[in-house]
């Protein structure tokens, strides 16, 4: 069922970051306002993956000042499926949120998702309009989408949005092999499989204020093309 109470037992918020020194503060702050008004008991997990700036120690020194905010810290840089990981092991509330740390998403769309969750449900958004460079936009919104549609016939809008929502129930139903670009894709794939609904939200995406993008360079892309392939056969086997 719906929740309509507009509030969540616990949840627990992750966002992977790498390099996000300039955002990652102001980041933290959005989420603590938008997340204490859903639930009283909550958490902020940053999974520093391997950051070369100032990131790490910047969350190091909130997390000393607010029990809220936890960090986990890869040594170097595993890339975003290995921090999604990170965050899913980490996380210990009853709801779990992801998103990213770079600030181009906003929490206040948080509530409508809450208004949409249920322990079978898998809220997740997709951008109105992206704000990106064209050439991550045609790798996700064409490449991407084509490439799950043909394996796994995998029909979502906006498959990588980091914006989802849904009770850590789900974990249990859930064994990821992949650690690249296509781990969100599995994560949605076994989410349907294992019988749950998936509730599709639009959300806005707003222009990256500072710091570099990652990802969507041809190593990157390469391995994603590789562990599609994986997961595929293992699907086929299953």
């Amino acid at each position: 069922m719906p929740n309509n109470n507009k509030s969540l037992s616990s949840l627990s918020v992750f966002m992977p970051a790498y390099n996000e020194a300039h955002n990652i503060k102001q980041t933290i702050q959005d989420a603590k306002k938008a997340v204490s008004g859903l639930t009283q008991k909550y958490e902020i997990i940053i999974i520093n993956d391997g950051s070369t700036d100032e990131t790490k120690q910047i969350v190091t020194n909130l997390a000393k000042k607010d029990s809220h905010i936890r960090l986990i810290s890869h040594s170097k840089n595993e890339g975003y499926g290995t921090a999604v990981k990170s965050g899913l092991k980490a996380s210990k509330m009853d709801w779990i949120f992801f998103t990213d740390s770079d600030g181009q998403f906003k929490f206040d769309e948080l509530s409508e998702f809450v208004r949409k969750s249920g322990k079978k449900n898998l809220v997740i958004g997709y951008r109105r309009k992206r704000m990106d460079p064209f050439h991550r936009v045609f790798l996700a919104q064409v490449l991407l989408k084509i490439w799950n549609y043909i394996l796994f016939g995998l029909k979502v809008r906006d498959v990588d949005c980091a914006y989802k929502l849904f009770h850590r129930d789900l974990l249990t139903s859930l064994k990821l092999e992949t650690s690249s670009a296509i781990t969100v894709s599995e994560f949605i794939i076994k989410t349907k499989l294992a019988g749950y609904k998936i509730i599709e939200l639009p959300v806005t995406h707003y222009p990256r204020q500072f710091g570099e993008q990652t990802g969507g360079n041809w190593r990157v892309i390469a391995r994603a093309a590789f562990d599609s392939l994986s997961l595929f056969k293992e699907l086929r086997l299953s």
